[in-house]
């Protein structure tokens, strides 16, 4: 590909992303599930017909994926590198406002930046915290790239992890992602979502409101003792009181 040739894909994805109905429903979708039009539509405040406009675009762009079941029509990010691609640029767009609005608001923006997914992995405070300790116990290591070690693979195994499928996976193992609200990175790759699905299926995380992720009664001292941190960093930090509105 010719230099002029890839500026204008490049200038083409950039349009793409450069309009905010389009960005906030690929912000949605960093979930990892798969939303109807209607869903996207009422979520970005657009009509359906506005809202169909721009799924088309998205989906011809590469950026989305759909299927139909009977009337309804799914959407979903196109894949993982996709979602890097808008977590990544969430990462470097400046930081949000306080929020002003209801209690209810504040909690939830409070709920995300704790812990949330980032389309299958773990992303937030929570996120963060888990890639450090890895880092910080020798299970990662970043000396000629980010790479697991031979600990990070026995530990993995202790967990019930299925390592024979990480080690066969085309997917980048590991790979480590911006995070949009702690600017530092969180774990990526097929090492992440394997630790996503894993503490689900453990119980000690649960879904909450939207991307929002919530640890468990029992979570919480499971895996400060699987990460070998101190159990009290992670409690949630308490929201900053909204300046304005209703509670």
């Amino acid at each position: 590909m010719n230099v002029g040739t890839h500026g204008r894909a490049m200038a083409e994805l950039a349009a793409l992303l450069a309009d905010g109905t389009r960005a906030g429903i690929c912000v949605a979708l960093l979930d990892g599930r798969a939303w109807t039009a209607g869903e996207l539509a009422r979520r970005t405040g657009v009509a359906p017909s506005t809202a169909s406009d721009h799924l088309n675009r998205l989906v011809r762009g590469g950026l989305l994926v759909e299927e139909r079941q009977g009337r309804h029509r799914y959407l979903r990010l196109a894949g993982p590198s996709v979602a890097q691609l808008i977590e990544d640029l969430a990462g470097h767009a400046p930081s949000a406002p306080t929020p002003t609005g209801s209690l209810r608001a504040t909690n939830a923006t409070a709920a995300l930046a704790y812990a949330r997914t980032c389309y299958d992995h773990l992303a937030g405070r929570l996120g963060v915290l888990m890639y450090d300790a890895l880092l910080a116990d020798g299970r990662l290591d970043r000396a000629s790239g980010l790479t697991l070690t031979a600990d990070g693979w026995a530990w993995l195994t202790g967990l019930g992890v299925p390592v024979d499928e990480l080690r066969a996976t085309r997917r980048p193992l590991v790979r480590d992602c911006l995070d949009w609200t702690e600017r530092r990175p969180h774990l990526a790759g097929a090492l992440g979502a394997a630790l996503c699905r894993r503490f689900t299926d453990l119980g000690w995380i649960t879904r909450g409101g939207g991307r929002s992720i919530r640890l468990t009664a029992t979570g919480r001292p499971a895996l400060a003792t699987a990460l070998a941190i101190p159990e009290h960093t992670l409690t949630p930090q308490s929201p900053p009181q909204p300046t304005g509105g209703r509670a």
